[in-house]
């Protein structure tokens, strides 16, 4: 017995390392960074690891205070280790999304034994999760620890074991550390509607534990006060306009309507969506019908807990007013377990869906929404450029791949063994996805959308370093530009022109204007990157 259990547990992490290796780490530098975040928060890492300090973020010699400290940590000891590149910095994305599968793993072999596989491929699987992993950005690492720390809790709270409350305020610790008070405040009231749905008010009291409480703060208050010591403005900065004015006010023109989170949660779960549905569905039904005996039951406390755990989040942002798809990532993972919850009890009572009635409409369903991620991945490349979908042979030949991949997923599910196959047909599914996306999307994607094809291009004229200056560059491409050039640009409709010679990446057919602001100097055409509509000038002294 001991040795098929430790037979299976090697093998599951055997499918869980190459999985996970797959979804998360291949093709993280396929192309470069994109958006203003991702260069930006690179370039701090590395300046921090520059200067050695480990306390103070800059942005080109400047404090940036915007978010705390944990991804720039990360950052630092991938650049130490491997180099600075745009691949390096998105690997503590990568990393803290592998954390919580294991952690996800353990704590079902644990409490749940027989959905640790399920449960941990299911989250893995989510394109939520698959998508933030290929992020340099602060939302990985808040979501793992966070969900770490939900799931430490609700250990400690099944165990009564008090080393998994440490855990807990480590990992809300880390949380803190990851994006600031939003952790702790989330999972206040995650516990708290938890604790009133179970009328067990005394478990606020247990939770409050004095020495858990000196660990989080051992954690997260060396850092605060040391950052708050060297610059003063921190508190104003981060705490008062990066956390209160952005959740009250659109202060950095993030406004979505209220209803923004529905359709970028079920995308996010895609594709489990459809089953995802269908097990919210039953869970609300169950403890609709059941009331108090679904409340005290063990199962039912956990799908509990994992629906208000999912739902806190999604509702705090949608009355935030400032809302970016990120922000609901820690309630991914709570969707996901909730999906493995379901097809747990699925299995031990012998059926698909909700009946077997529904088996054939439950398999179609699902596989459909294997299909359109399939789909969406032959046509990445096309929407990327052109930013919609267009009909044509390449459209056809997707649209016919996603059909029958819908279609073998249904058959399969429509018998006994079809039931068994449901999760690596949904995983083969999600493979090809992500291959399609890293191998024909990524190219495109690079081209357009990043700055390291137009650094490229001013490398190619000159090896030794130059001095670049902008002209109607949007913000994205500057904070690119200058992660990829290590060094800061001037604008020149801020008057900052270079007195010696340098490269202007100017909108395209700027030349006219750019000779203008630089009278008596020679401007030459260099090249042009027709991708992101711009054109590289040789302004002369």
């Amino acid at each position: 017995m001991i040795e098929g259990k430790s037979l299976r547990t090697r093998t599951d992490a055997l499918v869980l390392v190459a999985f996970c290796g797959f979804l998360f780490f291949y093709g993280l530098g396929a192309f470069g960074l994109l958006g203003a975040d991702e260069p930006r928060y690179a370039q701090i890492a590395r300046e921090m690891l520059n200067r050695g300090d480990w306390v103070t973020p800059t942005l080109l010699g400047k404090p940036w205070l915007e978010k705390p400290v944990l991804y720039y940590w990360e950052a630092m000891a991938a650049f130490r280790l491997t180099g600075v590149s745009d691949q390096a910095a998105r690997l503590p994305a990568a990393f803290d999304a592998a954390l919580l599968i294991a952690a996800i793993y353990f704590f079902l072999r644990r409490f749940r034994p027989g959905s640790e596989l399920d449960g941990a491929l299911i989250t893995a699987s989510c394109v939520g999760v698959i998508g933030f992993a290929h992020a340099a950005a602060t939302d990985m690492p808040l979501a793992a620890t966070f969900s770490i720390a939900l799931l430490a809790w609700y250990a400690w709270y099944e165990s009564k074991r008090r080393i998994y409350l440490v855990g807990f305020y480590v990992f809300l610790a880390l949380g803190t550390l990851a994006k600031g008070p939003v952790a702790p405040a989330l999972a206040a009231v995650i516990l708290f509607l938890f604790v009133a749905a179970r009328r067990d008010w005394y478990l606020i009291v247990r939770t409050l534990w004095l020495t858990g409480i000196v660990v989080y703060l051992a954690v997260t208050l060396p850092w605060y006060v040391a950052v708050q010591l060297r610059n003063p403005e921190f508190f104003r900065f981060f705490i008062l306009e990066h956390n209160l004015a952005r959740f009250s006010q659109d202060v950095y023109h993030h406004r979505q309507p209220f209803w923004f989170y529905l359709p970028v949660f079920l995308l996010a779960m895609m594709p489990w969506t459809f089953v995802f549905l269908a097990a919210v569905a039953e869970r609300v039904r169950a403890i609709w019908s059941e009331g108090r005996v679904a409340l005290e039951s063990v199962e039912d406390s956990w799908a509990l807990f994992l629906l208000i755990w999912m739902l806190v989040p999604v509702l705090f942002f949608s009355v935030s007013q400032s809302k970016l798809p990120g922000y609901i990532l820690p309630a991914v993972p709570a969707g996901a377990l909730l999906v493995a919850e379901y097809l747990e009890s699925c299995r031990s009572e012998g059926r698909s869906g909700r009946g077997g009635r529904f088996a054939l409409p439950f398999a179609a369903a699902h596989g459909v929404f294997c299909g359109l991620l399939v789909f969406a991945a032959f046509s990445a490349a096309s929407i990327t450029t052109l930013h919609h979908l267009v009909a044509g042979k390449g459209t056809y030949i997707s649209g016919a791949i996603a059909v029958l991949v819908a279609l073998g997923i249904s058959a399969a599910l429509l018998s006994r063994a079809g039931r068994r196959l449901l999760r690596p047909l949904t995983l083969f599914a999600v493979t090809v996805s992500v291959a399609v996306v890293v191998r024909s999307a990524a190219p495109v994607i690079d081209a357009t959308q990043s700055a390291r094809p137009i650094v490229e291009s001013i490398q190619s004229f000159s090896r030794e370093p130059v001095p670049v200056a902008l002209y109607r560059v949007s913000r994205v491409q500057e904070y690119g530009l200058e992660f990829y050039l290590d060094r800061a640009t001037g604008k020149y409709e801020e008057g900052n022109v270079p007195t010696g010679e340098h490269v202007v990446v100017a909108a395209h057919g700027s030349q006219p204007q750019v000779a203008q602001l630089v009278p008596g100097r020679r401007v030459s055409y260099l090249t042009s990157i027709p991708a992101q509509k711009l054109d590289l000038y040789w302004v002369g002294k």
